[in-house]
């Protein structure tokens, strides 16, 4: 056996020390790699699920400050979630009802300018320096005319699947909708429990990777709504001084896409400026490009760095790279999450690279435990900007204490 031991160490002592540190690393990296993968392609095979369920996540994180705001004031938690839902669903609401009657009654005022706009362009291929032949123009649009004829069938089916797909959003809006009331109401509980599923020696340090990833969300969506309504606000309200037919609806359009760093304002911004080129001339286009420039410029170098700063530790390349492969892999959905997810991954391994504390849980007692989970009030926690993982690794056994003293961990996970 120490012949076969010695052997073994010869072998190894053979091959050159960066060699074997390389192979070594490829093969964990290659392992890593490949759970990755598969995680992913779960996650997409189930993503009905998973996009409801990352959607809610995203909304307790915003709303649950005010659920804790009314919950330190004396307010029952389950009156204050409630409360806080029903304004915030009607808020949403009637934006979105706001928004849309203003795009019906401007659309037909921009097809007339649209059109207006495509016979200028026509004019000016016949009659300006290119001299392109009327019937040469009029070919190209016959030819466009028969390619929708010819591929009428396949936009019948995507109608239909646009109706399927209409189905699947609302079915997904009520699932996060009542997701997002019990995260609000005992989230904390539901993330204690999750952990059993870890072994006994990490949980202490799972769970509050957990909690502190959880903190850099609400940071995140809490500094990332007030960098999209700046942006919104900056370029809706130049698109109004120029007279930009849809401003409001554009402004709208950029709020939203302002929720996915730097490419969203970039796409929605060249949007208003493409409408400002085709309504109202190059003039108009240009200063509504200086106004999207500027308002990117503040965004880049005033407000995120400010607001965002703090809660998102990331580089520009992590962000543009992981959105990309965010939209890449799940679309636009991807690209909304990517973010938020490698902001809370980076918390999290952080917090999990720092924690030393041991695990004090008893394990007689949890085993002892019987009967399904019990769902019960959060205490109060994320409305306060000193929370522990608002901003970096936190003491598991002192917030756990803490959680303990307010009724929020169950009997059997409290520390000693």
């Amino acid at each position: 056996m120490k012949h076969q031991t010695a052997s073994t160490t010869d072998d190894r002592l053979k091959v050159h020390p960066l060699v074997r540190a390389t192979s070594e690393w490829s093969w964990r990296l290659i392992v890593i790699a490949v759970a990755v993968y598969v995680l992913a392609r779960v996650a997409l095979h189930f993503e009905e699920v998973v996009v409801p369920v990352a959607l809610a996540v995203l909304g307790t994180a915003l709303l649950v400050p005010a659920v804790d705001w009314l919950d330190r004031r004396g307010v029952h938690r389950g009156l204050a979630v409630a409360v806080t839902m029903v304004v915030a669903v009607s808020a949403l609401g009637g934006i979105l009802a706001f928004v849309v009657d203003q795009f019906i009654a401007g659309l037909p005022d921009l097809s007339d300018k649209v059109t207006k706009t495509i016979d200028s362009v026509k004019d000016w291929l016949v009659d300006g320096p290119l001299h392109l032949k009327q019937a040469q123009i009029d070919k190209v649009g016959n030819d466009i005319t028969e390619m929708i004829q010819r591929n009428q069938d396949k936009i019948t089916s995507g109608a239909i699947a646009t109706a399927t797909t209409v189905t699947q959003i609302v079915t997904g809006a009520l699932l996060t909708l009542f997701l997002m009331i019990f995260f609000l109401f005992g989230g904390g509980q539901i993330w204690t429990f999750l952990t059993r599923a870890v072994p006994r020696a990490s949980r202490a340090k799972v769970w509050e990777a957990g909690r502190a990833g959880f903190g850099t969300l609400v940071g995140y969506v809490r500094a990332t709504v007030a960098v999209a309504l700046v942006d919104a606000l900056g370029i809706g309200i130049g698109l109004a001084i120029l007279q930009v037919p849809l401003a409001l609806p554009l402004a709208s359009l950029v709020f939203i896409g302002a929720f996915v760093p730097i490419v969203g304002a970039l796409v929605t911004g060249a949007l208003a400026v493409l409408v400002a080129l085709v309504t109202k001339g190059l003039v108009a286009a240009a200063i509504s490009l200086i106004i999207v420039v500027a308002v990117m410029q503040v965004e880049s170098h005033v407000l995120q760095p400010f607001l965002l700063g703090r809660s998102v530790r990331l580089h520009p390349v992590a962000v543009v790279l992981g959105i990309a492969a965010g939209i890449v892999t799940a679309g636009i959905i991807g690209g909304l999450l990517a973010v938020p997810l490698i902001a809370f991954l980076n918390t999290a391994i952080r917090s999990l690279h720092h924690q030393s504390a041991e695990d004090d849980l008893d394990e007689d007692r949890e085993a002892a435990r019987i009967g399904m989970f019990t769902a019960k009030p959060d205490a109060p926690l994320w409305d306060d900007p000193e929370a522990p993982g608002r901003d970096g690794p936190i003491d598991a056994d002192a917030a756990a204490r803490a959680d303990a003293e307010d009724g929020t961990l169950p009997a059997a996970d409290r520390p000693d």
